[in-house]
């Protein structure tokens, strides 16, 4: 009997494991063939011919799809693990969620710390190296020698990344053991380079998700139908019109030979054609798109920043009366067995808007930074490295996600699997700054945005506007729209 006994549990084992991989599977194939979608609809397109440079590029291609696919699991990961939890407790012995386990988001927490390690430092590395490669001197041209090349830097890479992470552990905790520990290249040396990684992704999302949640306001702004209060559209169609005929006039009278204008008029004449299309949109759009869609969008958003300061500033509070607050405190309960939300489903569901809330709006704040403003993906005109700094770009927000919205209170889940284990998340000087800069940083960039046009009339009012003291009249000349039909205004 005790044979049979094994035998039988040996099994349940193996087809829950088979049961796991096929799910695993199934989850990153959708994501994958999304992940591709996206991609090729910003790519460049690029000749069909089959050459070195074209090989070169679908190697880069898959590898960056795989590294997006990856940011969207991360991304996912939080959301689902707290909506499994609630459907564990809310049915806990029906037959057909018996899939959906702790082992199964144990074993989702690690693939994807897994390959966001991998993704960071062997893949992207590697296709960036392969694409800009053209093989040693001397060599037979050709992929052999651009992998050669490839893998040579990416061994330069490693070996600059090791030292400079052994001198900074040394400068920062200079022990002997700690020393040692750094020789253990898979237990200690690359957890402790992920969770540099996870610090500055943190700090990145600490400075873009303030811009983004002040920002979003002007981005649905440009989305949706603004209410016409006081406002004439037909009279602004028609000197829209008048002043797109006068340009196009212009531009047929001028001479081949002036370059410079010729195309600085086509650029003009673009921008006037898509304020019309705007005027004519605005017109055509239904009273209920103007007048209800528009300001519930508005108040959803601000209820929602709203609650996102809230949250934040009760975990300031959390964090100075109760050590369990910690990001690195003592372990919950477990999946399935107690709800981590004092609202039950509907604090779960809030949870998980807010997180996607928040990656939105980093994602937003990102590229509206002036530094990272040249990375915005352009359709059909981006180029592969700069699709690769992308996908990097975002695997680092999406993999600093869950660590930042378990350190600022949104959310009471435990972090699983290598997320738990970076030691700055057990330092209550770092956990409590980064609460309190959060907190003061996204207020000062609310009070910011909805003060800048009382600021501007001030300044007018009091013969200031010349001396350039505020952005907002700089702001007010560079919204105008591009030619893809986006403002360009932080």
């Amino acid at each position: 009997m005790e044979g049979q006994d094994e035998v039988s549990a040996r099994e349940q084992h193996f087809h829950s494991q088979v049961r796991e991989s096929t799910i695993c599977f199934l989850l990153f194939a959708i994501l994958y063939v999304v992940s591709y979608f996206i991609i090729t609809r910003y790519k460049r397109k690029s000749d069909e011919q089959e050459d070195e440079d074209a090989i070169v590029n679908r190697i880069s291609l898959f590898l960056s799809t795989f590294t997006l696919a990856v940011s969207a699991g991360a991304v996912l990961l939080l959301p689902f693990s707290i909506i499994s939890n609630e459907i564990l407790l809310s049915f806990p012995h029906n037959y057909y969620i018996q899939w959906l386990n702790g082992s199964l988001i144990h074993g989702l927490w690690n693939l994807a710390s897994l390959f966001s390690n991998l993704c960071l430092f062997v893949l992207m590395p590697f296709a960036f190296f392969f694409l800009e490669s053209e093989g040693f001197a001397g060599l037979k041209k050709g992929i052999r020698a651009r992998i050669l090349e490839t893998l040579v830097m990416l061994l330069l890479l490693a070996l600059l990344i090791l030292g400079i992470v052994w001198v900074a552990s040394a400068l920062i905790d200079n022990d002997a053991a700690s020393m040692e520990s750094l020789y253990d290249l898979w237990e200690f040396y690359l957890p402790y380079l992920y969770s540099c990684i996870s610090l500055m992704g943190c700090l990145l999302l600490l400075l873009c998700t303030p811009v983004g949640l002040s920002r979003m306001f002007t981005v649905m702004g440009q989305l949706l139908v603004k209410p016409t209060i006081l406002e004439d559209l037909d009279e602004q169609i028609y000197i829209i019109t008048l002043e797109e005929e006068a340009l196009q006039r212009r531009l047929n009278g001028l001479s081949s030979s002036v370059e410079y204008n010729i195309m600085e008029l086509e650029q003009e004449l673009e921008n006037v054609k898509t304020l019309k299309t705007k005027l004519e949109r605005r017109k055509k759009a239904s009273a209920w798109e103007r007048n209800l869609v528009y300001p519930a969008v508005m108040v959803l958003l601000l209820i929602e920043t709203s609650i996102s300061v809230l949250l934040v500033a009760c975990n300031i509070l959390c964090l100075l009366v109760d050590e369990t607050a910690m990001p690195k405190g003592t372990r919950g309960p477990g999946i399935g067995n107690a709800s981590l939300s004092t609202f039950g489903f509907v604090g779960a569901a809030l949870e998980i808007i807010l997180i996607f809330y928040l990656m939105v709006s980093s994602v937003v704040g990102f590229y509206s930074l002036r530094f990272f403003g040249n990375f915005t993906p352009k359709k059909d005109d981006t180029t592969m490295t700069k699709i690769i700094g992308n996908c990097v770009s975002i695997l680092v927000l999406s993999s600093a996600l869950p660590v930042m919205s378990r350190t600022l209170g949104i959310t009471r889940f435990d972090l699983l699997g290598d997320f738990g284990r970076f030691n700055w998340l057990g330092n209550f000087y770092i956990v409590l700054s980064y609460n309190l800069l959060f907190a003061i940083v996204t207020t000062l960039c609310l009070v910011r945005k909805f003060t800048s046009a009382v600021r501007e009339e001030l300044f007018k009012a009091l013969g200031l506007h010349k001396l350039h003291l505020s952005n907002t009249s700089r702001d007010s000349e560079t919204a105008k729209p591009s030619v893809n039909g986006h403002q360009k205004a932080l």
